[in-house]
């Protein structure tokens, strides 16, 4: 039995906390989080809902509820449930990549290095990092300039006093400083490490002033090759500082979120900078599975960066203001300035994901793209189903001659060719276009009537509000008008016509909607003028044949089939006309050739 709301929402906490709707097998549907429950569960019951809110209120039985004491807890909570037990009408992640981490490594004489693979095993994990080139780089950036290990050896002290190990190769060309022979303590290798915590954290000003004591001790102690080596580190930590800066380093610390949605996909971005670099930078797609708004939706998009990053500074840029956040965090959402100029990076970080996102799902499955063009081109016609079926006539005659018609069939987007129909006009003289759609509208449709098939969604009738007035009127006659939506386009401006309206619907240019009916009708255009050229020049040929006294169709077809064309007739010897039609036709034929009517043509 559903929940009986009126009992159940006088009872729930003005509080912020997570609310679970649950089904009759005691399964979690869905997982939501506000800061006032009350409030929020009250929203589902008083208001329209979308077909799929109203099967989640259908299925589920009960509503319980856990109250936080911040939202910050509220958004984390929400996000630890919907990963335990992932809920069929939750907002899902889809983002499927797995992305680098700098790992410090959780051993004496810790190594750095680059993981696909987080573990909790007390090591530090800087990332997840979008770009591997990023890694690459740090990592570089890092053996220049520290003196680190690279070898996997267990450096413990028991170890190392033992003399179990020996310097190697990169020892010998100054890369490490050799610690597996206790030629470096261990208190001078860890100075090196929380060097390298703060370069990854973005904090280069600490790490700069270190520097610099230590190129003035060697200094102030003559050690001027030692003082130029660090001079020499200092330089090339400033260039990759000026490499990654992107705002004035004055503004401080901040963490920055994009937001990109179309329908029910969404792109959050975020960007971590400290000091004016941007030290992370990592988006997660999300599809909407309710009706979400964009708050909600950013929301949770934040409290996954929040799991994955940590804590967010106390300075963070949005586009809008989300629907819960971190608690002590000041939020702003900037006009101008340098933050506007991070911001608008952040949102074209999310809009190129959400592109590439819909590019990938588009190349994996076909028919979402179809689906999405179709549903446009309903939205746009006020059709109350897909148009999977679209059927498409045009007339085709040159001042009356061969006057023929085409029928062609899309299915789902597609041209299906074997359904393709040429109609010849037969009870229509002269060029009339009108009469002539009339009539083929009505043999189509009768026809598919007589045969108990289906009729198309839509109907597009190439030619203005003439052309479309007598298509309608075959469908009166058939009875079958309002089973389908007829459309008439007019070439000359592309304007759309309705039945009984006589202003046009003009369809934006670059529209999805009008290039599919334009595709549409111009397959039909050249199908059916495929077919009026055939039949004039059938028609050129066999009336040359048919002009010779003496010689019926019957004959002619004999000719055509054993010659191909006229010209070959004329070119052809009384002994192989003979072969073909026999003695008596074949001298009337050569006859005809020569002028006398009388006279045959020798081999």
């Amino acid at each position: 039995m559903p929940v009986d709301h009126k009992v159940l929402l006088p009872l729930l906490p003005d509080q912020p906390g997570v609310y679970h709707f649950i089904d009759d097998q005691g399964v979690i549907l869905y997982v939501g989080k506000s800061s006032n429950i009350r409030k929020r569960v009250s929203s589902y019951f008083t208001r329209n809902q979308s077909g799929k809110t109203n099967a989640l209120l259908r299925r589920s039985v009960r509503i319980t509820h856990t109250v936080v004491e911040t939202e910050s807890e509220a958004l984390l909570l929400e996000n630890n449930l919907i990963k335990r037990h992932q809920p069929r009408y939750n907002i899902l992640l889809k983002d499927d990549k797995t992305f680098p981490w700098i790992c410090i490594r959780n051993e004496p004489f810790p190594r750095i290095f680059s993981t696909r693979t987080f573990l909790h095993d007390g090591s530090d994990y800087f990332g997840p990092y979008t770009s591997a080139t990023m890694v690459r780089t740090l990592l570089g950036l890092i053996r220049q300039l520290f003196s680190l290990r690279t070898c996997s050896l267990s450096l413990t002290r028991q170890n190392i006093e033992s003399g179990k190990f020996h310097v190697c190769l990169e020892y010998q060309i100054g890369n490490c400083r050799g610690p597996c022979e206790g030629r470096q303590t261990l208190e001078d290798y860890n100075q090196s490490v929380n060097q390298i915590r703060e370069i990854l954290r973005g904090n280069m000003k600490s790490v700069t002033i270190w520097l610099k004591e230590r190129m003035t001790m060697y200094a102030a102690e003559l050690k001027f090759e030692e003082a130029q080596k660090i001079k020499e580190k200092l330089d090339m930590l400033s260039r990759y500082q000026a490499r990654s800066l992107v705002v004035n380093p004055s503004m401080g610390n901040v963490d920055v979120f994009g937001f990109s949605m179309e329908g029910d996909y969404a792109a959050v971005n975020f960007m971590r900078i400290a000091e004016g670099s941007v030290i992370q930078t990592y988006t997660i797609g999300l599809k909407r599975q309710l009706d979400e708004t964009k708050e909600a939706i950013l929301s949770t998009g934040m409290g996954e960066i929040i799991i994955r990053f940590g804590p967010l500074g106390k300075n963070v840029i949005a586009p809008f203001v989300p629907e819960l956040t971190q608690t002590g965090t000041k939020l702003t959402v900037p006009a101008k300035g340098d933050k506007k100029h991070l911001l608008e990076m952040a949102q074209r970080n999310a809009l190129y994901f959400r592109i590439e996102q819909k590019k990938r799902r588009e190349v994996k499955s076909p028919s979402e793209k179809v689906n999405r063009n179709l549903d446009k081109l309903r939205n746009d016609l006020n059709m109350s189903l897909l148009p999977r079926v679209i059927e498409c006539f045009d007339n085709s005659n040159i001042q009356g001659d061969s006057p023929v018609a085409s029928c062609v069939v899309f299915r789902n987007g597609r041209p299906v060719r074997s359904e393709y129909r040429h109609f010849n006009i037969r009870g229509v003289s002269g060029p009339d276009d009108y009469a002539s759609m009339e009539e083929v509208v009505f043999r189509r449709y009768r026809r598919i009537l007589d045969e108990g098939r289906s009729l198309p969604d839509l109907v597009v009738v190439d030619g203005g509000k003439g052309q479309l007035s007598s298509a309608m009127q075959s469908l009166e006659k058939l009875g079958i008008t309002g089973s389908l939506t007829v459309i008439g386009i007019a070439k000359r401006l592309e304007e759309i016509y309705f039945p009984g309206d006589s202003v046009p619907l003009y369809i934006d240019k670059n529209s999805v909607s009008l290039r599919i009916i334009q595709h549409i009708r111009n397959e039909a255009h050249r199908f059916g003028l495929e077919f009026h050229r055939l039949k004039r020049s059938r028609k050129m040929l066999e009336s040359e044949l048919d002009s010779i006294p003496g010689i019926g169709p019957a004959t002619v077809k004999k000719l055509l089939l054993a010659f191909k064309t006229p010209s070959a007739v004329s070119a052809a010897s009384t002994e192989q006309l003979r072969k073909v039609v026999g003695t008596q036709k074949a001298a009337l034929i050569a006859g005809f050739y020569n002028g006398t009517g009388n006279v045959s043509r020798e081999t």
